[in-house]
């Protein structure tokens, strides 16, 4: 890992990368840009470069009606996994969770299993296993335990 900046999705141009890494690592669940619009009035959105290089993208979702915890996501592309950059977008998705709510909790794709053993290994748990309208692959929901 050499330069690893983030930075929040502000313009056409983040979006567009942001939407690239969200629909690569969920194809089951791909946004369109006027639901990334949308979401970007709730949550905060970034995208991660090393360098000049796309490696991630997290979403930072403030406590809702449902739940008192944030829920962070970290998601990093296939290429640059096992680098130290899923560690460094999930400490910086943590740190602004932590601001937010009162305790912490993700949404895994179950195809994912870098992404779960990620989480577990990080203290995670799995809460409980869902599925959107028209999906055949779960998510999983997993909070922090601390």
């Amino acid at each position: 890992m050499s330069e690893l900046r983030i930075v929040p999705v502000d313009d056409d141009a983040t979006l567009l990368d942001w939407q690239r890494v969200h629909n690569e690592i969920i194809p089951t669940a791909p946004l369109s840009v006027e639901e990334i619009r949308e979401r970007l009035t709730r949550n905060l959105l970034e995208v991660a470069y090393d360098g000049d290089a796309l490696v991630g993208c997290s979403t930072v979702r403030p406590p809702s009606d449902e739940t008192s915890a944030a829920v962070v996501i970290a998601r990093v592309l296939p290429a640059y996994r096992r680098r130290g950059f899923g560690e460094a977008i999930y400490q910086h998705c943590l740190a602004r969770g932590r601001e937010l709510g009162d305790g912490i909790e993700t949404h895994i794709l179950s195809s994912n299993e870098d992404g779960l053993r990620f989480a577990k290994k990080h203290g995670f748990v799995e809460v409980e296993t869902y599925l959107l309208p028209g999906d055949t692959i779960p998510f999983v929901e997993l909070r922090l335990g601390e």
